[in-house]
């Protein structure tokens, strides 16, 4: 794990990474996800003007004394990454390290942590001192899983595209509250 800390890159770095990639792509992914970095962007900057800590949940931090270290494995494209890895980031600024490893980069970390046989992401890795592996989430809250089991009971009437538009709006209500509290409850 350390090693992959040690290959992991900043907040500010990653969104740097996605615009770097939204402006001047250089792969054909990079191309054909051109709409999703930018959506990722707008998404990133709209959870970083909108989310504030939770007084209570800080305390909660406070009240556990997790010294170790949070390791994101993301991509600026990813829906759900843009509405919890700002949030995360936020959260733990000054208390917690946090680091973004970008899963494309190297396949062999997703495919420790995958989900349901998917490389789905943002996955959050939690950390112990000696970079053991604490616990992990990901890559959306409980209510996001909610919504796409419904979606995956039923795709005629409740649609992919239903999915991701009522996952977006409650993104955008909870701003970031309820993966912050999943994931103090791993600490």
């Amino acid at each position: 794990m350390q090693n992959y800390w040690e290959k992991s890159i900043s907040f500010e770095d990653y969104l740097e990474v996605g615009k770097q990639r939204l402006e001047n792509p250089a792969t054909q992914q990079e191309i054909d996800y051109k709409q999703y970095y930018e959506l990722g962007i707008q998404r990133i900057d709209r959870t970083l003007k909108k989310y504030t800590p939770d007084a209570d949940q800080l305390k909660e931090l406070e009240i556990k004394k997790f010294k170790g270290k949070i390791l994101i494995i993301s991509e600026v494209w990813c829906g759900d990454a843009s509405a919890t890895v700002p949030a995360l980031v936020k959260f733990f600024e000054g208390k917690n390290e946090v680091k973004i490893f970008l899963r494309d980069s190297d396949k062999s970390f997703i495919n420790q942590f995958l989900t349901n046989g998917t490389e789905s992401i943002p996955k959050v890795i939690i950390l112990n001192e000696d970079f053991s592996v604490k616990n992990s989430w990901g890559p959306r809250p409980k209510y996001g899983k909610e919504l796409l089991m419904k979606h995956k009971a039923d795709p005629e009437n409740y649609t992919k595209d239903h999915f991701y538009n009522d996952l977006q709006v409650y993104y955008s209500r909870n701003r970031g509250k309820d993966a912050v509290q999943e994931i103090l409850e791993l600490l």
